[in-house]
């Protein structure tokens, strides 16, 4: 991405009113661009930020470019840090390799530990695959050995013609016996790990809303932006009948309010009748679009993974709920010690 198309994707986001700036840089691998990008990310933030804006920044990495001087610069301007990373050498170099077919997790503990050292955040993106969908403990472990403790599981969910899913793909029995599997062995550390998916899970029970997309009701949740300004509705839909403008041309406000966007982000809605009556739907809500993709199916087809889903609420919601009990019981007391405290310094003063 060129500084121009740069300074008009940030000067045209940051226009918008609205709590929270969040900016995700992604590649390919985005730490190719070097720390040089990076230094100009923030600077054009802060010159085209609103007076009080709140900005976050995270970019999901290999880790294997990370140098001292990056890591200096996301410690100091707080980036999050998303490593991919599948699980420990073993599983994670037999598909992670380099160009010359070595494996690639020694190069990407390197990367990391100068994060660590600078306390920069970390979150763990697995790959969940054909390679390590029978290990999930190996996997959870060897994730929190690393010093990670905020994890993401992402399901590798890829149709083929000729079967239910391609060789490094996983089907929906395989993921529902791993999330129980990582769910039974997470509650040994629930409260010190952080699990995305269970954590979208105790935020809809408490009534928080789940703040993960594949949970929501409509797609509608980022924008975007290719190195040429191109705009799209999602990482996966990048693809030109979906193209919704250009950020050289048209502000963002406008490609979020166009009738195009809104139309992809209805899909999500678009479900089979049996997907009305079933207990999971509430939390599920239908998975990912992407993940309806099977031969023969589309927008209003069944997720490929919602036999995996089923078994999955099936065993650990009841003590889900327990937990999100005990969150509500929490902030209730806490509710109360905070009007405790306005009363007596109201009787102080």
């Amino acid at each position: 991405m060129s500084t121009p198309v740069l300074e008009r994707l940030l000067a045209s986001a940051l226009a918008a009113e609205q709590a929270v700036h969040s900016f995700t840089w992604q590649g390919g691998e985005p730490l190719l661009m070097g720390v040089r990008f990076f230094r100009t990310v923030v600077d054009l933030q802060v010159r085209h930020a609103r007076r009080g804006a709140v900005i976050s920044n995270a970019v999901q990495t290999n880790a294997t470019l990370v140098t001292d001087e990056l890591a200096d610069l996301f410690a100091e301007y707080r980036f999050l840090v998303g490593v991919s990373i599948d699980g420990p050498a073993g599983i994670h170099d037999s598909l992670r390799r380099s160009a010359s077919g070595a494996g690639t997790h020694e190069r990407v503990m390197r990367g990391i530990a100068p994060l660590r050292a600078r306390g920069v955040a970390l979150n763990a993106l697995a790959a969940v695959s054909s390679a390590n969908v029978d290990r999930p403990r190996d996997v959870y472990r060897s994730l929190c050995d690393s010093g990670i403790l905020h994890h993401q599981y992402i399901p590798v969910v890829e149709p083929a013609a000729d079967r239910g899913h391609a060789p490094w793909g996983i089907g929906g029995r395989q993921w529902g016996d791993f999330l129980c599997a990582l769910f039974d062995e997470w509650l040994h550390d629930e409260g010190r790990v952080c699990v995305r998916l269970f954590d979208a899970v105790l935020a809809a029970l408490v009534g928080d809303g789940p703040g993960l997309c594949t949970m929501e009701t409509d797609c509608r949740h980022c924008l975007v932006v290719e190195h040429n300004g191109d705009v799209y509705p999602c990482d996966f839909y990048v693809q030109p009948d979906l193209l919704l403008g250009n950020v050289t041309t048209t502000d963002l406000s406008a490609i979020g309010d166009s009738p195009a966007f809104r139309r992809f982000g209805l899909r999500k809605a678009e479900l089979p009748y049996e997907c009305a009556a079933c207990p999971s739907l509430p939390l599920c809500a239908g998975d990912c679009p992407r993940h309806r993709a099977a031969p023969g199916g589309g927008p209003g087809a069944k997720s490929v993974l919602c036999e995996g889903w089923k078994i999955f609420f099936a065993h650990a919601l009841p003590r889900m709920r327990r937990i999100a009990r005990r969150i509500e019981v929490a902030r209730s007391a806490e509710v109360a010690r905070s009007a405790e405290l306005e009363r007596t310094a109201g009787r102080n003063r």
